[in-house]
């Protein structure tokens, strides 16, 4: 299984996808309590790989993992440009609009929540998809 991280200074996004593509979990989650969380989730799941986004506080996110994780694993930068656009049309997908908002046109229509937990999915598949 692959864990998918999506960094930033108030809010990351968390994923799990199996190798059969399939998601287990995405959550958004706050910063300071990043790190518990996927402790806690490497003892739900078999988790082989964590795969983060490259750009905004990456490279301290990074080095954070690296010296609080429970456990020892790879990490894998992965270019996440234009991910959070992807990630609405995602959201979209995922949870089709109903009543009035099916009438607004998909580029124009803005999610009811944070989406940071879609990125960590689209950078997991990302990732996937580069990968022979």
């Amino acid at each position: 299984m692959i864990l998918g991280f999506d960094p930033g200074r108030d809010k990351c996004g968390v994923a799990i996808m199996g190798n059969d593509r399939q998601i287990y979990y995405h959550e958004v989650v706050e910063s300071d309590g990043a790190i518990s969380v996927i402790n806690t989730l490497f003892q739900q799941y078999p988790i082989e790989l964590l795969v983060m986004g490259n750009q905004t506080t990456s490279k301290t996110w990074k080095a954070k993992l690296e010296t609080e994780l429970a456990e020892s694993i790879p990490i894998v930068m992965v270019d996440e440009r234009n991910s959070s656009l992807e990630a609405r049309d995602r959201y979209w997908e995922m949870y089709p609009p109903k009543g009035l908002q099916w009438f607004i046109p998909q580029g124009m229509r803005l999610p009811p929540r944070p989406i940071d937990d879609l990125v960590a999915i689209l950078l997991i598949e990302r990732y996937l998809n580069k990968t022979p």
